[in-house]
């Protein structure tokens, strides 16, 4: 199933980085409060607790596995070789306990290197029916006109930084050329957006917090939201976000806080990272 068909699959749950009980009690309140969708990826070495997790919950909600959205990604390290590639795969599935994922993602391009190999290993999965739907995480605007003329089978979704303090428009636009809709990470800024005067201001007029605010105008760019806590009462605020609607001015304002342009994920925290637009 497409995440982009139900409206649910709108927001994901984010795993990284929990793990174990706290991992096992995030996904009983996240299921009680509504995500039926969740993310997760080889590089957060948690596949197997979230596995677990999911195979705990579901059935106390009456919930089968073909009523939630599950998406990992394949680091660089497993991109040595086709063979390599499908087994890891194989490994999440294993790990996730479930017989097909909904979507798979290349978690990051390779390093200084052509991204041709990465991508044709990720159609593979696709023809062998290991996943639903595929797409990237991190691609630039130069590897997204690429990519789509590499494989064939559709990319469904680009992964990236996506919050208020950060203009992605032209990434978004040219994505959006393509057909390719961009899902966001750190999409509160690492919780940078409770402290905006703006977001503040707006929340107040609809009864929302600053964060919701945030979360909302991510929607309403047409953007897919990960959002991701320990503390049951930020699962549930976060989740909280669609009983209100914003405004054009709203909008406007909230738009113009991208002129900050502070990103959250740079070389100095990973070191390799592209050269983003």
């Amino acid at each position: 199933m497409s995440i982009y068909k139900r409206d649910e699959f709108n927001h994901s749950f984010g795993t990284w980085p929990l793990t174990g009980d706290v991992l096992q009690n995030a996904i009983e309140v996240a299921v009680t409060a509504g995500y039926r969708s969740f993310d997760t990826a080889r590089m957060y070495e948690n596949e197997a607790d979230l596995g677990a997790a999911l195979a705990q919950v579901l059935p106390h909600h009456s919930i089968s596995c073909d009523e939630v959205c599950i998406t990992t990604k394949m680091h660089f390290d497993q991109f040595e070789n086709e063979s390599v590639f499908l087994n890891s795969v194989e490994t999440s599935l294993k790990y996730l306990q479930i017989d097909k994922l909904d979507v798979l993602l290349l978690h990051w391009p390779p390093v200084g290197g052509d991204i041709a190999p990465s991508l044709t290993y990720l159609q593979k999965a696709y023809e062998m029916g290991l996943t639903s739907n595929i797409g990237v995480s991190n691609y630039t605007i130069e590897m997204l006109h690429r990519a789509v003329k590499i494989i064939d089978a559709p990319i469904i979704t680009n992964q990236v930084e996506f919050h208020p303090f950060l203009d992605q428009s032209k990434l978004h636009n040219a994505a959006n050329a393509l057909g390719i809709q961009l899902s966001a990470y750190c999409s509160l800024a690492r919780g940078e957006v409770f402290k905006s005067q703006v977001l503040q201001t707006i929340g107040q007029k609809h009864h929302k917090t600053a964060g919701q605010v945030a979360l909302r105008w991510i929607l309403h760019k047409g953007v897919t939201i990960n959002s991701s806590s320990s503390k049951p009462a930020n699962i549930k605020s976060n989740f909280d976000i669609n009983d209100f609607e914003l405004s054009d001015d709203d909008m406007a304002q909230i738009d113009g806080l991208n002129s900050l342009n502070q990103r959250i994920v740079t070389k100095d925290i990973v070191p390799f990272v592209p050269d983003f637009d």
